[in-house]
């Protein structure tokens, strides 16, 4: 079976790499020219454990990346679905455009995948027409599955293996080749249901961690406001065994959490009532840090915003991913306010992305008097020794030293 993986970002490289390392004949595309040509000169496109190896086998045995679709039995979409901010709906043109080109190439029998999260009915609504426009009968000259992926930046290739997957196809038969190429590497049960059930269960899946985070974040406003430890509270109530809450922090970020529950919010208007409660909490987080370091700023004298360094520019620890990254939401809030100065660092970003950006931690820590923990990188863990004499403002409650807390 010849696979085309269309698609080659954080999803869509390491399922390519996967399915060829498992032996499978796989071409794997993108439209960006650049990301093409270093994967094409050995050289991965971006930092994740176990990532290279894994690229290494792939490439030994046989994969190809190129810019252009090739005629192939399955297409395998990996592209981005945002949603449109005006209203919340999913803006499912990287899709739909995906699903075009293949059209134009592809066989009578083909199957098309579609593994980027999509809001319920999205597939109805936006892939059917275009199969049928194309002059195809879905079910017929082809098929349409939708395999969503499940899987988090910093253990991806670990999670491709083990984590369980959904496969939602029209015809069972259909739905079961496409679990047995996935079986070829995932570990994980696999489970058969039809398109929507599927499309419904992996946005569920994340609005349910947004609310959970959104339950913890609120409870910390409660608690600073109370003179509480949240995390203490936090850890008592969790003693219950029916209790797990998360940990609160300084916003959601990344591609799922932060986006999939809109899609429910957009498409379920007055019905998504606790939904949109918990995204307008945790969208919140990020100017409630802006006023935890304004107060802390007021406690010591401190007037100078260049005296505040924030540490941490990517959404979550040990990962080069800034994808909705609550730091950059925060940023964009000091900007609303005409409020410029303050320093940022992150390890793991090598190009100056924001103002006033440093690459040594050393030079970083010298220029400033507040440390603002964002992200919980295993270096400044490993470091915090040298955060002796500095006002620490820790949101991820991740070190041992005297610190603030959200």
């Amino acid at each position: 079976m010849k696979i085309n993986v269309i698609g080659l970002g954080y999803i869509g490289l390491p399922t390519a790499l996967m399915l060829a390392a498992k032996g499978l004949d796989v071409v794997g595309t993108d439209i960006d020219n650049t990301k093409v040509e270093l994967l094409n000169n050995r050289q991965i496109t971006f930092e994740e454990k176990s990532l290279y190896d894994l690229f290494q086998n792939a490439v030994d045995n046989g994969i190809i990346f190129s810019t252009k679709n090739i005629s192939a039995d399955m297409y395998i979409i990996s592209v981005p679905t945002p949603y449109r901010k005006e209203n919340k709906k999913i803006d499912a043109g990287y899709v739909v455009a995906a699903v075009k080109q293949v059209l134009d190439i592809c066989e009578k029998g083909s199957i098309i995948v579609i593994e980027s999260t999509v809001s319920p009915g999205t597939i109805d609504q936006f892939i059917r027409p275009v199969v049928k426009a194309k002059g195809f009968v879905a079910g017929q000259d082809i098929h349409i599955v939708h395999a969503p992926e499940r899987i988090i930046p910093g253990n991806m290739i670990y999670e491709l293996e083990h984590n369980s997957r959904t496969i939602g196809a029209d015809d069972r038969s259909i739905g079961e080749k496409v679990k047995a190429v996935y079986q070829s590497f995932c570990k994980g049960k696999i489970v058969v249901t039809s398109i929507k059930t599927a499309e419904m269960t992996k946005v569920v899946e994340n609005t349910y961690r947004d609310i959970n985070i959104a339950f913890a974040n609120e409870l910390t406003k409660i608690c600073q406001q109370a003179d509480l430890n949240v995390y203490e509270i936090i850890e008592i109530a969790n003693m219950h065994p029916r209790v797990n809450i998360l940990s609160p922090g300084p916003g959601v970020g990344g591609h799922c959490i932060s986006v999939d529950p809109w899609f429910l919010v957009g498409d379920y208007p007055g019905l998504a009532n606790i939904i949109l409660a918990a995204r307008k909490i945790n969208d919140s987080m990020p100017e409630f840090v802006l006023e935890r370091i304004v107060a802390i700023m007021e406690q010591h004298g401190i007037t100078d915003v260049s005296k505040v360094g924030i540490y941490g520019l990517t959404y979550k620890e040990d990962v080069d991913d800034i994808r909705e990254s609550p730091t950059l939401q925060m940023l964009e809030c000091m900007k609303k306010h005409l409020a410029y100065g303050i320093k940022v660092y992150d390890p793991y970003i090598k190009d100056d992305i924001v103002a006033n950006q440093y690459h040594s931690l050393e030079k970083f820590l010298k220029d400033i008097e507040i440390v603002v923990i964002m992200v919980g990188h295993q270096e400044i863990i490993g470091r915090q020794k040298e955060l002796s004499g500095k006002i620490v403002l820790d949101t991820r409650n991740i070190l041992d030293i005297n610190k603030y807390l959200l």
